[in-house]
């Protein structure tokens, strides 16, 4: 299928995984310019998978010659078998860290949230530690390590967003171990020249995990959607991962923040509504809004990439479909109600 044409509707994961890994104009036209091969740290995540496919379809369409490694704590066979070549690497391991091929372009994925209540050390570590390791291992390398808006102050939506220049004001341990996940890699960008640019990103959109499947499947089960946290920024996940891909002509010394997530700030409440009326359900509702949430202005992203290849409106319809149809559901919420830091 044309990467120009998107269905209405998406009915297998198999269907999914070949939208979400297909390549942008912008990121194949982008693989004919970078200079050497690609290095995925956590490729094994949410969107790992799809960051690999997607960078070695790219490579395959730009008719250049890059290789694409994954790395991952286990092992990941289904990326082995797309032609990409994958490494098991314990990242809290200093030493095996050292061992990882020098690669002039490493996207950093690594990262823990959910759980964090009760289990701090634990995340302090994997969001500290595992950056620290890799930011000492990849001086010489262009890095694009994914970061969250969390990392920013929850603010009203009058404000428009978080741009790139706001100072950072974590709420509760997981956001502030993001900051530390950031500073590791700050620290080499200082002190070694180390190339770095920060992906803060607001909410990726799969259909089996995100935003709108949270949204979705309360509406699809006759569950009251909370909209106290009553607005959300949202990107489709390859068109996230398109711009993170894109994203290492920015990375700097010191390090380059980079805002990803969708042009506009949305209402849940009216996301919620919309869902309902593709389902032939009535949306419920607690709690009232208060107009603060975790939002970002992708004004910067959007000004160098382009809009999002794929809609809100199209999101919601698909979502709606895979919700109504009992699509595969990851059991990761997204919990963007949350306004305490505490997850």
């Amino acid at each position: 299928m044309s990467i120009h044409i998107l269905p209405d509707v998406i009915n297998t994961v198999e269907e999914l995984d070949e939208l979400l890994s297909r390549p942008t104009p912008g990121l194949i036209e982008s693989m004919r310019t970078l200079d050497g091969d690609i290095l995925i740290l956590g490729a094994g995540g949410k969107v790992g998978p799809t960051i690999a496919r997607m960078a070695q379809r790219a490579i395959k369409a730009a008719g250049v010659k890059k290789e694409v490694f994954a790395v991952d704590l286990f092992p990941m066979p289904a990326l082995e078998a797309d032609g990409i070549r994958t490494i098991t690497c314990d990242m809290l391991d200093l030493d095996a860290v050292a061992r990882l091929p020098k690669v002039e372009n490493v996207v950093f994925m690594i990262g823990r949230k959910f759980g964090s209540t009760g289990q701090e050390h634990l995340t302090w570590a994997i969001n500290v530690i595992a950056p620290y390791h890799a930011a000492r291992a990849f001086t010489g390398s262009r890095l694009a390590v994914f970061s969250t808006g969390c990392v920013y102050p929850l603010l009203h939506v009058d404000t428009g967003g978080a741009t790139e220049e706001m100072t950072a004001e974590p709420v509760g341990e997981y956001a502030q171990s993001c900051l530390g996940r950031e500073r590791m890699f700050d620290y080499y960008a200082e002190t070694q020249g180390e190339k770095v640019v920060h992906i803060r990103l607001n909410y990726a959109i799969d259909l089996r995990y995100g935003v709108l499947y949270d949204i979705a499947s309360k509406v699809w089960a006759g569950q009251p959607v909370d909209v106290t946290t009553g607005y959300v920024n949202i990107i489709w996940q390859g068109d996230a991962s398109s711009q993170a891909l894109q994203s290492f002509s920015l990375a700097s010394s010191p390090s380059a923040i980079l805002n990803v997530t969708g042009p506009d700030i949305l209402s849940v409440r009216e996301l919620a509504q919309q869902m309902a009326a593709l389902m032939g359900k009535t949306a419920h509702f607690t709690g009232t809004e208060n107009g603060i949430a975790y939002l970002n202005n992708a004004a910067r992203a959007t000004q160098r990439f382009g809009p999002p290849s794929v809609s809100t409106e199209q999101l919601v319809q698909w979502v709606s479909h895979w919700v109504m149809q009992g699509g595969e559901n990851l059991g990761k919420p997204t919990h963007f109600e949350t306004q305490n830091g505490k997850y």
